[in-house]
């Protein structure tokens, strides 16, 4: 069943994955076409029955605002050497993401806790990421958090190919050990007016895969922006994550899927009360080595492959060094 969320003239599709779960061959991809649609259309979707514990995610959006509202100074015994995005406490001040598409901005309103590639560091073969003592169980839960994400990442995939047109484990191989970030992020009150063009996030295109975000209600959240560059909010539905389309994903795709450009709007200033906003996100994509290339089901003699083919992982990191250089001090560059 395919509904409409709608907020103004703005609708994002709402997909219950239930039918591709536990339905037979014809319900999958019927499901799968739903949400092939919704990428090919807005680039956006929202889901709902996806198999992902609405107690855990609700213990770990406590935990991670508890977190958030320690002092800075114990948050700060987080923040990575090379102040990267990759993982650990980034504070306010550092980032802007929007400069990876308009040059220097204004940084953005907003602090993160970003872990990164879990499975490789329980083994071993990777970086540690870097994990607060408080509050307590906060690690164990982010390990649970990682694992639950991992899992609704494989089920998104197999819709996926099935969406595309492709055998339902065409993206398994890639997939089975992704590059997979969590990324907590705070937005909080705004007592000072922000600076002209300043947003709790700025307007981007995400880099990836799929990214799954679960929002709260707070007041000023996402936006996605159409193609006649109106932006429209997107509603918060119980129990759902929003999926959104990538920029690896958009070029795996020939352009069928949209990578929309979209951002998180400051609250309105006439507010009383809290406005504070924390939401939880996971950037998904392929194994960093994955040469990303046009899908055989998205090109023919008629439609060729409209982008060069790029690493995964090395497209991403470029991506992320923007966003963080042109924050910078012109003395630290």
């Amino acid at each position: 069943m395919t509904q409409q969320a709608r907020h103004g003239t703005a609708s994002v599709p709402l997909i219950d994955m239930a039918p591709f779960m536990r339905g037979d061959a014809a319900a999958r991809r019927d499901t799968a076409r739903q949400f092939g649609r919704a990428f090919e259309e807005t680039g956006f979707a929202a889901i709902v029955n996806h198999g992902v514990s609405a107690r855990l995610a609700d213990d770990v959006y406590a935990q991670a605002k508890a977190f958030f509202a320690l002092p800075l100074d114990h948050k700060s015994q987080l923040m990575p050497p090379e102040k990267v995005k990759g993982r650990g406490y980034l504070p306010m001040g550092i980032e802007s993401v929007a400069a990876t598409l308009d040059g220097e901005t204004p940084p953005d309103l907003c602090e993160a806790l970003v872990f990164a590639s879990l499975q490789r560091e329980r083994d071993g073969r990777g970086q540690r990421n870097l994990w607060p003592s408080e509050p307590p169980g906060f690690e164990q839960n982010i390990n649970a958090w990682f694992d639950a994400i991992h899992g609704l990442c494989g089920r998104l995939m197999r819709m996926s190919a099935l969406a595309l047109d492709l055998p339902e484990d065409w993206f398994d191989a890639c997939f089975s050990e992704p590059a997979l970030t969590l990324r907590f992020v705070n937005y909080p009150d705004q007592p000072v007016e922000p600076r002209p063009g300043q947003l709790r996030y700025g307007a981007h295109h995400d880099y990836g895969g799929l990214t799954i975000l679960r929002q709260d209600n707070a007041p000023g959240g996402l936006e996605v922006c159409d193609l006649q560059g109106r932006w429209h909010d997107v509603p918060v539905i119980a129990d759902s994550f929003v999926i959104n389309v990538g920029d690896l994903m958009q070029r795996w795709t020939n352009g069928r899927w949209r990578s929309t450009l979209h951002r998180v709007s400051n609250p309105p200033r006439d507010l009383t009360g809290s406005t504070q906003r924390l939401s939880m996100v996971a950037f998904t994509g392929p194994e960093e080595s994955t040469s990303v290339e046009c899908l055989p089901s998205c090109c023919d003699a008629a439609h060729p492959a409209r982008f060069e083919p790029v690493i995964a992982g090395e497209y991403i990191q470029g991506k992320l060094r923007s966003s963080m250089e042109l924050t910078a001090p012109a003395s630290s560059r």
